[in-house]
This record gives structure tokens, C-alpha cells and sequence, in this order.
């Protein structure tokens, strides 16, 4: 199932610009309805090509949304237009980030996951990318509030990050140290870090180094997972770890491997 495009904006005043997002599509469970995640695609794909990968995991609990990111000029490509979530010049967790684009897809993530039941956890996950905006949308869970000071409206139980990267992460630590309800929402909210070895689009060390950033953050569940010779892309060791963390840490019943 999909459904079409939806506009968020952020900012205010003069720099406040609209963000055009693709169609989302959604895979609905197979069983139980007991989790939503919206899962996010990395740069230059869509929703659709892991709407079908997100299918075929034994997870019949779990209900996934793909949305598609906006298309837009990203000065990594000079400024060639493609779909991201950002604009990006440099993939690195040390570089000024684009603070109107990551809040504009993390409050479009945020609405998808709005209008799921009160009983149902909820969680954002996420490739290249697409794990950066689903780590940046933990942070504005956690300190409750985009970087623009609008409050974040969801509940989040999990977050998943494959082959990703954590933006604005110098300021993290302090801005959660300010914080005693942020303090007490990182120290609850469990999140899953895979990354290759081989990665030759973004270097396993931005990989571990947020990690690290995280941990010190005060997120104490974390799990930091290293694949010895993979690139920037996924396999079954690595989704077959996802289910079984899911499973775990949402409580998810019905789980078996094929």
C-alpha cells in the first residue's frame, strides 16, 4: 500500500522553505499489530525498494512505513538534485549540519507516527542517510524539541541505524546534561548501531565515533555492531540481528527464523 506526498516546513520567517516528500509506502503486519517503525531510505533511493526487503523479515508483529524523502539540490553531488532527507556537503558527525532539513524529516516522520494507537510502540529506523535522520530524531525524543524549539510529539521506544552516522553530535552531550527529563529519556531509550568494515561511502569511523558520542551522551542501551568486510549495504547476518533486537527490546511476540 501507498499513499502520496505531503509538505512540512520548518524555520521561521524569512528562511522558512517547504520540503516536498514522496510517496510513503507501508507494509502492514502479518500478525499481531504490537510496533510501528518508519523505516528511512538512504540518499537517492525511495521507499519502495526497502518496503520490499522490510517484508520479507519474520517480524509479523511489526507494522513499517517508507516514506520517500524530498528531492532537492545536495551540495555532496554539487548540488545535483536527488531525494535525501538533508542537504549534506560532507558526511561526518563534526560538520554543521542542515538543522532546517533534518527538523522538516524528523517532524514529517513524526506526524506518520502520530496517528498509530496508543497501545502500539513506536520506533524509527534507518539506512546511511536515512540512520542519520532516524539518530537525529532520537536526539529531539530525548531533549523533547527540534533544534528549532518546536516540542517533539512522540514516544519513542526504539531506533535502528545501519550504516549511518549521528549529526550535531558535539553539542549532544551538553544539551542533554541540561536537561533532568532528557537525562532520563536517553537513559530509557534503546538503540541499535550496525556498521561494515568496508564501507567506502560513509567510513566505518563516523560509524563508531557516533557511537561513542551516544554512549557518553547518556544512552547506557546501546549496541554497536561491526561487520568485518562489508561496504555500504546490508546482508542477512545483519538484518537477521535487527529482528532478533526488535523482538527483544519491543517484546514482540511470533518471532522464528526461516
Amino acid at each position: 500500500m501507498s499513499y502520496s506526498s505531503s509538505s512540512m516546513s520548518s524555520g521561521s520567517g524569512s528562511s522558512r522553505r517547504a520540503f516536498e516528500f514522496g510517496r510513503t509506502h507501508v507494509v502492514r503486519p502479518k500478525g499481531k499489530h504490537q510496533a510501528t517503525i518508519v523505516w528511512l531510505h538512504g540518499l537517492g533511493d525511495n521507499g519502495s525498494s526497502w518496503s520490499q526487503l522490510l517484508e520479507s523479515l519474520p517480524l509479523p508483529n511489526i507494522k513499517w512505513i517508507c516514506p520517500t524523502a524530498p528531492t532537492r539540490p545536495v551540495a555532496i553531488f554539487g548540488g545535483f538534485p536527488c531525494t535525501a532527507w538533508f542537504d549534506v556537503g560532507e558526511i561526518s558527525q563534526d560538520v554543521p549540519s542542515d538543522l532546517e532539513g533534518l527538523d522538516a524529516s524528523a517532524a514529517h516522520v513524526a506526524n506518520l507516527l502520530s496517528t498509530e494507537p496508543p497501545n502500539i510502540k513506536l520506533g524509527i529506523g534507518g539506512f546511511s542517510m536515512g540512520a542519520a535522520t532516524a539518530l537525529y530524531s532520537a536526539t529531539c525524543h530525548v531533549l523533547g524539541h527540534y533544534r528549532n524549539g518546536n516540542i517533539y510529539p512522540i514516544n519513542l521506544s526504539a531506533v535502528v541505524s545501519l550504516s549511518g552516522w549521528l549529526p550535531c553530535a558535539r553539542t549532544l552531550k551538553n544539551q542533554i546534561e541540561q536537561s533532568r527529563d532528557g537525562i532520563r529519556r536517553a537513559a530509557s531509550l534503546p538503540l541499535f548501531l550496525c556498521h561494515g568494515k568496508g564501507d567506502d561511502v560513509v567510513a566505518y569511523e563516523h560509524g563508531e565515533k557516533s557511537a561513542i558520542a551516544l554512549s557518553s551522551a547518556g544512552f547506557p542501551n546501546l549496541m554497536f555492531r561491526s561487520y568485518n568486510g562489508l561496504g555500504h549495504y546490508t546482508i542477512p547476518e545483519e538484518t537477521d540481528e535487527v529482528c532478533r533486537w526488535l523482538t527483544a527490546n519491543l517484546g514482540l511476540e511470533g518471532f522464528r527464523l526461516n
